[in-house]
């Protein structure tokens, strides 16, 4: 029986914060489009309240299926990742070979002109998320450089009230950092180069010399890039990158493995790292960097989704 589409969609809802339920990463769909090889128009679940087609149909995001997913996968396994276009089936194969080469120059020239950062940080800045059902221990300042929710809803979780701030406010530089006990960087798509102010502002909190100006800095994801950028290190674009919910990462410090989830095109090139930050896990698979970490300084990164828990919960 399909997969796809089986379970249906809940309905969408916030809670007290504003913030998505636990079903929600966010308040839309940022896929671009959906392919699947069979789909299940016929969903069964308590939660449900429309199909997955209705919900992509609401969100103006096309969705194709009877595609030969596998035949895919293999492609792109052969050639790394690539561009693609979901036509008209009206579209001859002949007619769409000649159009190619130009669809494609298109498409790179529309992907330069794009920052995928700043489509998906917040507008509204500053958001506050408070702790609701214990008391407040902490006080964090968030990077939104794309962030999920179930991150804001893990720390509230903890008695942390999460302020978030777009990606190129200054946080750094200005000392907003100093009136909170931490700094975290999400996660977001996309190359972390391109995010040259989150980089100069996480430089400058990391120069700080005076141990009573020092706070915490945790990134997950592009956070663990920029935060490599920002130490001085260089980042790489991986040849299919690390996607699915079971990635497995080996700790540096007592060679655990961690079975993760993860969604990154790039990695943090830890053959040169500068003095004083270590590697702190490795992918299992490939050796890619999964994480950094200062060697005196609450500096301290994962490049997987340490808050994610796929799978039924």
């Amino acid at each position: 029986f399909p997969m796809i589409g089986n379970y249906g969609v809940p309905a969408y809802a916030e809670d007290e914060n504003g913030l998505p339920v636990k079903t929600f990463e966010s308040k839309h769909i940022h896929a671009s489009a959906l392919i699947v090889q069979e789909y299940s128009a016929v969903y069964s679940h308590w939660e449900a309240n429309r199909s997955l087609g209705e919900w992509l149909a609401e969100e103006n995001v096309p969705g194709i299926c009877e595609v030969d997913t596998r035949r895919l996968a293999k492609l792109l396994r052969e050639r790394g990742s690539m561009l693609g276009a979901i036509v008209p089936h009206a579209e001859s194969e002949t007619a769409l070979k000649k159009l190619a080469p130009q669809l494609a120059k298109e498409a790179k020239e529309y992907l330069a002109t794009r920052h995928l950062v700043d489509e998906v940080s917040c507008t509204d800045s500053p958001r506050i998320y408070k702790p609701t059902n214990t008391q407040e221990k902490a006080r964090v300042l968030a990077i939104d450089c794309g962030i999920k929710a179930n991150m804001v809803r893990e720390l509230n979780k903890r008695g942390v009230q999460v302020t978030v701030l777009r990606w190129n406010e200054a946080w750094a530089t200005n000392g907003l950092m100093d009136q909170y006990d931490g700094v975290f960087l999400s996660n977001g798509p996309g190359d972390p180069t391109a995010c040259d102010a989150t980089i100069a502002q996480i430089k400058s909190a990391l120069s700080r010399a005076d141990p009573t100006t020092v706070r915490p800095i945790f990134g997950i994801c592009l956070g663990n890039q920029l935060v490599g950028l920002a130490a001085g290190a260089e980042t790489k674009k991986l040849r299919f990158g690390n996607r699915g919910q079971n990635q497995p990462c080996i700790d540096a410090k007592n060679g655990e493995c961690f079975v993760t989830s993860q969604n990154h095109g790039y990695a943090v090139d830890d053959t040169k790292l500068p003095t004083g930050w270590s590697t702190l896990y490795t992918n299992a698979n490939d050796g890619s960097n999964e994480g950094l970490i200062h060697d005196s300084l609450p500096y301290f990164t994962a490049q997987f989704h340490a808050e994610a828990n796929g799978g039924p919960n």
